[in-house]
């Protein structure tokens, strides 16, 4: 015997060959994956939002801040915005990819493939409408959004309120539940945009004559109305996310 081995054997020790525990072995699953997505882009949605709202608060005060430099806020603002428009563009095939591989629903593959597609076509509007803003065919593109919007806003508002009453296709409570606050979250922010829908013309009058009661108010009153919607969207973004991890029924 080594003189480890004698050591070893003297403090009623295991050789270093002995009843070593093997390194487990590493097990990813696809499931576990989208979860990870799927909070990652929660986070990043609801960060950067907030992250607009600051930026907008401070938009609001003309008494603090030059117009050049409020108008340069402006631009941080919608620069920023575009983080949540992302995230949520990529939330639609992730939530129906994380259903199904979950084994809550069991959607045929064509349909998850439908998914990605609806949300990459929506992840290019996005973004196509920020390369080319105040042009045709950004407007082109808002209104196709917009019709989207609406459809998947009834998409998820009948998937939850038909699960909640048949227990199908979506069985558990929580998980119907948290497809008609995601359909909420749709109407919200379709209120978003037509509360917000004045705001075009009232910062171009803003631009062309300058700082005054006749041109901030109605344009501060547009901004306040719209915040209304913004903190609907809040508070159903953290209604769902209670339901996704608490799951209470």
């Amino acid at each position: 015997m080594s003189i480890v081995g004698k050591s070893h054997a003297a403090y009623g020790l295991p050789l270093p060959s002995e009843g070593v525990p093997e390194m487990p072995e590493m097990s990813v699953t696809l499931y576990q994956v989208l979860v990870f997505t799927h909070l990652l882009l929660f986070v990043l949605w609801l960060g950067a939002d907030v992250g607009v709202f600051l930026l907008g608060q401070h938009f609001r005060k003309r008494e603090k801040w030059t117009l050049p430099q409020r108008l340069a806020l402006l631009q941080l603002l919608v620069n920023v915005d575009m983080v949540p428009r992302s995230a949520w563009a990529l939330m639609v095939p992730l939530t129906l990819s994380m259903v199904d591989a979950g084994g809550w629903w069991d959607l045929p593959g064509s349909a998850i493939v439908a998914a990605w597609a609806i949300g990459g076509f929506w992840l290019w509007l996005v973004w196509d409408s920020h390369f080319h803003d105040q042009t045709p065919r950004a407007k082109r593109n808002n209104r196709i959004e917009f019709v989207l919007k609406i459809a998947l806003t009834v998409f998820y508002l009948a998937l939850g309120v038909v699960s909640l009453v048949k227990g199908a296709p979506l069985a558990p409570l929580w998980l119907a539940g948290k497809a008609v606050m995601f359909g909420l979250i749709f109407a919200a922010a379709i209120m978003i945009d037509v509360a917000f829908k004045p705001v075009g013309p009232q910062l171009g009058r803003l631009i062309a004559e300058g700082s005054s009661d006749e041109t901030e108010v109605p344009l501060r009153r547009t901004m306040d109305l719209t915040r209304i919607w913004v903190w609907v969207v809040y508070i159903l973004l953290l209604g769902t996310a209670f339901l996704g991890n608490i799951k209470p029924f």
